[in-house]
């Protein structure tokens, strides 16, 4: 397992905020105790070339200053490249994969997922999953990349950048009615699962299932994993009931298509983040 992190991305939030940087500190924590055998690697930023090719110049201009987006994605100093570093990682995972190592995951945070071309919302900052999936096209000269996004919020940032690009495929599960209140059907290339607040399990992972079932169809030579734990039953932002055993299966299905895959982390915000995590990763290398 290849896991990117740089512990900078620790350096900035507020305790009175629901994505907290302990909940990056922790799962490193966990895993690096859990499993000494996995790889840990520094990743770099992202570069203006590879961010470009999913948000606009205005919005990366507006990127460092202290002004808030929105009540939950507030301006913070450095945060040009907290964003930068975390997309960064994303790519980097891309990268290892397609190399043929294996396994990988960015760990880093903010997430990435809500931020759409023009603007950052719902925590997200830059769209780490977007702009890795246009950095594997151009930079890899794939001609299929998928997008399969199992967090409990509707990836409307990632569907509004890629939708109908050539040689994409984007699926998500997710909590409707819920934040964004995006995402009851499925347009062009982005295929959607809406699921009902306290859906039972199985319901739930029939979705999943579904979902990876349509990556798959899509024949891609790259899955990107937006890799949110919020679904999980003990989530306080969310009300969906899966549980650790069920991001376990996550993995073991992922592992089974036998793609090149690439994670990076998005929700997830009960204290019991650090399992959940280990029970995916764990059950993808197998």
């Amino acid at each position: 397992m290849h896991l990117f992190h740089d512990p900078r991305c620790l350096e900035f939030g507020s305790a009175h905020h629901p994505e907290q940087a302990n909940r990056v500190s922790r799962t490193v924590a966990y895993l690096q105790r859990a499993h000494p055998d996995w790889t840990w690697h520094l990743p770099a930023a992202a570069t203006d070339e590879a961010i470009l090719r999913a948000h606009t110049t205005e919005h990366l201009q507006r990127l460092p200053g202290r002004e808030d987006f929105d009540e939950d994605t507030p301006g913070h100093e450095g945060m040009d490249g907290h964003a930068r570093r975390s997309a960064g990682a994303t790519i980097a995972a891309v990268d290892a994969a397609l190399h043929g190592d294996g396994p990988t995951m960015a760990l880093m945070r903010p997430p990435g997922h809500h931020a759409t071309a023009g603007d950052a919302m719902g925590f997200c900052y830059l769209n780490n999953v977007a702009i890795a999936a246009l950095h594997a096209k151009v930079a890899h000269s794939l001609e299929r990349v998928a997008v399969w996004d199992f967090d409990a919020h509707h990836g409307n940032g990632t569907e509004a950048i890629l939708l109908n690009r050539a040689g994409i495929r984007v699926t998500s599960v997710h909590q409707y009615p819920g934040y964004p209140d995006t995402g009851m059907m499925s347009r062009g290339n982005s295929y959607n699962w809406p699921v009902p607040a306290n859906s039972h399990r199985q319901d739930h992972l029939l979705a999943l299932k579904a979902s990876l079932d349509c990556v798959q169809a899509f024949q891609p030579q790259l899955i990107l994993v937006s890799a949110g734990f919020d679904a999980y039953h003990g989530d306080p932002l969310t009300e969906l009931l899966l549980q650790t055993a069920d991001f376990a299966q996550l993995g073991n299905w992922l592992r089974s298509t036998g793609l090149p895959a690439a994670a990076t982390l998005e929700g997830g915000y009960s204290s019991h983040l650090p399992r959940l995590v280990d029970a995916f990763l764990s059950a993808w290398v197998g």
